[in-house]
This record gives C-alpha cells, sequence and structure tokens, in this order.
C-alpha cells in the first residue's frame, strides 16, 4: 500500500511538472525519463503485476504437474517380440514373474535335448558295430565293466537292446525338440493374450444365487423338489 501511494504521488508531481518546449538548443538531445512520464507511472500502479524492464516475467509453465499415464500394451508389438526372443513379449506387457518360466523351460528342454541326442549317438554307433561284419569295431563293449567277457554275452538278446534303446533316445530327443516349439508358439500366444487382456473390466462381485425350484419329471407327472443356482458376474 506503502508502495503504491508513493507512486501515485510520482505520478501527480510527474503531471504537474510543465511540458518542455518543442524548441531545442541546436547541439543538444532531447533526453526521456521513463520514471517521469505520468502514463508510465499510472500503467504500474494500475497494473501491479506487470514487471519493470531488465526483470523476468514467471513462467506459468515452470510448474511441474505429475501425471499417471496408463500403460496401454500392444498386442502385435507383443508378439513380435516375443517371436524375437522368448519372454521378451512377457517383459514388454510388464509381466516379469512370467520370465523365469519360459526361460526355465528353455534350458530344461535345451539340456534334455542335448542329453538325449548324446545316448543316442553312443547306442547308434554300438548298434552299428554289433550288426556289421567288423570284429574290431565294439563299441558296445563300453556298456560293460571291463571284467566282462564278450564271447559270454548273449549276441541276439544285446541286439534287440541296444535297438531299443536308440529308438527310445531318439524318441525323447524328439519330444524335447517339439516341445521347444511349444513352448516358443505358447510364449507368443501368452503375450498377445495378455496384451489384449491387460484393460479387460474384471468385475470383482462374483456371487451366486441358490433357490428352491419345482421340476417336472420326464418319466411321471409327479413334481420332483431340488435347488437351482446361478452365477452373477
Amino acid at each position: 500500500m506503502i508502495l503504491r501511494a508513493l507512486l501515485l504521488l510520482l505520478a501527480v508531481t510527474a503531471a504537474a511538472i510543465p511540458a518542455r518546449s518543442q524548441e531545442q538548443p541546436a547541439g543538444t538531445a532531447s533526453a526521456s525519463v521513463p520514471w517521469a512520464d505520468a502514463s508510465y507511472v499510472l500503467e504500474l500502479v494500475e497494473k501491479p503485476d506487470t514487471a519493470p524492464v531488465g526483470r523476468a516475467r514467471p513462467n506459468p509453465y515452470d510448474v511441474w504437474e505429475e501425471r499417471n499415464v496408463e500403460f496401454n500394451p500392444d498386442p502385435t508389438r507383443a508378439v513380435w517380440m516375443s517371436a524375437l526372443f522368448p519372454g521378451l513379449g512377457q517383459v514388454y506387457n510388464r509381466r516379469y514373474w512370467k520370465l523365469p518360466i519360459i526361460v526355465g523351460g528353455y534350458l530344461a528342454l535345451g539340456y534334455a535335448t542335448s542329453w538325449n541326442n548324446t545316448m543316442l549317438d553312443d547306442y547308434s554307433r554300438a548298434y552299428r558295430d554289433i550288426t556289421d561284419n567288423d570284429p574290431t569295431t565294439k563299441s558296445y563293449m563300453d556298456f560293460f565293466p571291463p571284467t566282462v567277457n564278450e564271447e559270454s554275452l548273449d549276441k541276439t538278446w544285446l541286439t534287440s537292446l541296444l535297438q531299443s534303446r536308440k529308438n527310445f533316445y531318439r524318441r525323447n530327443r524328439d519330444l524335447c525338440i517339439i516341445s521347444m516349439v511349444g513352448v516358443y508358439l505358447l510364449a507368443m500366444v501368452d503375450a498377445y493374450v495378455d496384451a489384449s487382456l491387460s484393460h479387460f473390466d474384471i468385475s470383482p462381485d462374483l456371487s451366486m444365487d441358490v433357490a428352491p425350484a419345482v421340476f417336472r419329471e420326464a418319466r411321471g407327472h409327479r413334481p420332483a423338489f431340488g435347488l437351482q443356482w446361478a452365477l452373477n458376474f
């Protein structure tokens, strides 16, 4: 209030000062004093929020406003990321707890495939050695202790055993490979469904109504009594 009164007094005083003559001596320059202008002072009094020259005005956009942005995953992008690397689509959907399951399943199936393939190679080589006519190829004896004599073995039984083991490990290896492909496709489907249903409205109000009912028997005309129930969601 005191500042406004002083500025108003200054404006009245400046208005009372007679204006200078328009004719000035040669060689002199006219000087303009901003504070001597009554209209300028009155403008400052009427608009106190107007900042003087040389002072920066506050920027209304400098105010920090926190916004909660809702995450909306794209199903197509989730599928492509899952196809690029199994589990990446689940990370994109922010379902981080599914990543160890998918990666662990792949590691377990990869190890099982490698182990069954190694056993298949060993039994396949042993089966080839026992069925050929070359007496120097005896890799099938590696399955027995060194104290076992080859002449004491039943070649017919051993040939059948090696063939069945070879087929067994080949089937297990193929099943592991098919399972790896299945996990790969399942990860893609899960990423797509999870992204599509990320904002699906699931109402927590799930109730069941149970009420007595009267039914008509199919083989007779007598009524039957029972209960009927319905799920509301």
